[in-house]
């Protein structure tokens, strides 16, 4: 540590009560008082060091009575004071860079200048002050103590130049040094060289973060200065804002109150740091908010959701809030549903969870996203092919899937009504679902906790999902699902039996290809070898049609169901007035396809079902 002792003559002062008096031998002649301590002294001492001590003196002298003067204001107070008694009678003391800040504002204050003695204490500790400057960590000790003289020390600059200090030292490592002592013994052991009174001499600062958890005991009106100058010399945004997380995480109990030092040794916050007011952490989090830097992604989601979280709780702001939803929703795919199960602490407590802070920030990412894909593509179905297909793990497909499982969470609270449910499930759109399983499921959870609702109601939710975009498993439990409305279930059997069919004619279709293309090779094969090698057999063909047949096998059990629920539910003709329909009468001229050549396997066909359920659509 940064030291300098003054002075040469050994110890004289002792303390008797809150007084501290000197044992020179001679009596004192004046009384210097500061708050509840008083100094018994001698005149000349202190009218030959400074021009304020002078001045007062003359005012007050008297031949038979102690002079008393009040310093009540003097920078540093009692403790200071006793400092400049010391240097004002010769007496060794030592400056380090926990008193030279409030020694220097007292000096100041006294105007102990060069008139009044050569290598006088404001020119000493000036000197000492720039001493201090070249080290981290006496940098830092001084500026803390900037705070008891504050007033004093911005006026001297001290604060701004320690500051600055700082700055340059995190900006370029290359500057930083650290106190080493320069009493110390040259014998003296490698462990000693390592730790000396407790501070660290050959720290590690090989990482970007080395200096987080010094600069996180500062105090948040001088650690807000530090992050302003960092940013004003071009500090990367990513180093400022991983040190703005690390500081809100050490001072706000809600954002945790766990953190690793740069030694990799867990220490607990509560254990150095007293917990702050909840208007302190308000205030604290409203600041921490306002110097993110604006880039997106520049802090990590659960961080800022933890934010928004806390700044709720300890009602922040609206500004904070908002700006806060802001950021969320221009990185809404990074978020996971855990985080975004925001409780609902308003004054209308009407959900369980913040249901419409959710909507906003999913407002917010719709407005980014818009603009990008406004940037790349004017097609909204060419982004729905690329997110379906190519890229599915897109943030609006994260997105997506993300409000589902939101909406399948919040979906059992009875107190959510539907338009709510509604609109927050609207917002995502179809191209952002490859499948609609995820809907599928918040629906159906929604519709067992509300039973209540009409069949018009039912129909409403239903239409948030694309029945043709169910999977299978989706599908076979929707056709069973007896909360569905019954044109839903019709639906749902209907797109499936359709796929199902899409799929067989396919196969057909490959199977005719493969023929025709084995016939023609087999041709092309005898014209080069001239008759003698006979065509290889291809064994895809057969495998081709094994699957038809398991195909036909499945359409078969769909229809057999589908006849089981019809006569549970009684006659077609009273399912067709139910779903508003009529019967359209078979053609006598239907004529059934043709079958595909070399294939046993006829195509199913056209079933009263499905001409039924193709009314319906």
């Amino acid at each position: 540590m940064a030291s300098m002792k003054l002075g040469s003559k050994s110890e004289m002062f002792y303390l008797y009560g809150q007084s501290w008096l000197c044992s020179t031998g001679l009596p004192s002649d004046v009384i210097i008082e500061i708050g509840d301590t008083s100094f018994h002294l001698h005149k000349f001492p202190l009218i030959s060091r400074s021009k304020v001590l002078e001045s007062m003196m003359k005012e007050t002298s008297s031949e038979h009575e102690k002079s008393v003067l009040e310093l009540h204001d003097l920078p540093g107070g009692a403790k200071a004071f006793f400092l400049v008694a010391k240097f004002c009678y010769g007496i060794k003391m030592e400056l380090t860079a926990s008193n030279v800040v409030g020694l220097r504002c007292a000096a100041e204050h006294l105007q102990m200048t060069e008139n009044y003695g050569e290598g006088n204490l404001i020119m000493q500790t000036e000197h000492f002050l720039n001493h201090v400057f070249s080290y981290w960590t006496d940098t830092l000790k001084a500026l803390k103590t900037c705070e008891e003289v504050l007033p004093f020390a911005e006026e001297l600059h001290i604060t701004s130049r320690s500051i600055h200090s700082l700055v340059l030292k995190v900006a370029d490592q290359s500057l930083v040094s650290f106190p080493v002592s320069s009493s110390q013994s040259v014998s003296q052991s490698s462990e000693d060289a390592e730790v000396w009174n407790g501070i660290s001499l050959t720290p590690k600062t090989s990482g970007e973060d080395w200096w987080f958890e010094d600069v996180s005991s500062l105090s948040l009106p001088l650690y807000k200065r530090f992050v302003q100058g960092a940013s004003a010399r071009q500090m990367k945004p990513k180093r400022i804002a991983e040190s703005l997380v690390y500081y809100a995480k050490k001072h706000i109990p809600l954002l945790g109150s766990q953190a690793t030092s740069q030694n990799g040794n867990s220490s607990s916050f509560k254990s150095t740091i007293s917990t702050p007011s909840e208007a302190d952490q308000r205030n604290l989090i409203e600041e921490i908010v306002e110097l993110l830097p604006n880039e997106k992604g520049i802090a990590p989601t659960k961080f800022l959701l933890g934010c928004l979280r806390a700044a709720m709780a300890l009602y922040a702001s609206s500004s904070c809030c908002a700006n806060l939803e802001k950021r969320i929703g221009a990185q809404l795919d990074e978020a996971d549903l855990e985080d975004l199960l925001i409780p609902n602490i308003g004054y209308s407590m009407e959900t369980l969870h913040d249901i419409d802070c959710v909507h906003r920030m999913l407002d917010h990412f719709m407005i980014v996203e818009h603009d990008v894909i406004d940037s790349t593509s004017n097609d909204i179905e060419e982004e729905g092919r690329i997110i379906g297909g190519s890229q599915p793990q897109s943030p609006m497909a994260k997105v997506a899937n993300l409000i589902d499982s939101y909406l399948a969470e919040v979906a059992p609270d009875v107190n959510v009504k539907l338009p709510k449910f509604q609109s927050l499930a609207a917002v995502i759109p179809d191209y952002a679902r490859t499948l609609d399983d995820g809907v599928y499921r918040a629906i159906d959870i929604y519709l067992k906790s509300h039973q209540w609702l009409t069949d018009s109601e039912k129909e409403q939710i239903c239409r948030l999902m694309n029945c043709q975009k169910l999977s299978l498993e989706a599908s076979t439990h929707a056709a069973q699902n007896e909360r569905l409305p019954l044109r839903v279930v019709v639906q749902v059997l209907f797109f499936e039996q359709l796929k199902l069919r899409t799929s067989v004619a396919g196969w057909f279709f490959a199977s005719d290809s493969v023929e025709n293309s084995q016939n023609l090779s087999a041709n092309l094969a005898l014209i080069r070898n001239d008759g003698n090698t006979p065509p290889n057999p291809v064994l895809a063909f057969d495998n081709m049609k094994e699957r038809v047949a398991e195909l036909e096998k499945e359409c078969l059990s769909m229809k057999q169901d589908l006849e089981k629920m019809i006569k549970s539910k009684g006659s077609w003709n009273m399912l067709l007035k139910k779903l508003g329909c009529k019967l359209v009468p078979k053609p006598s001229n239907l004529k059934v396809s043709k079958p595909c050549r070399k294939s046993k396997i006829s195509p199913a066909s056209t079933t009263p079902m499905e001409e039924k359920a193709m009314e319906v659509n």
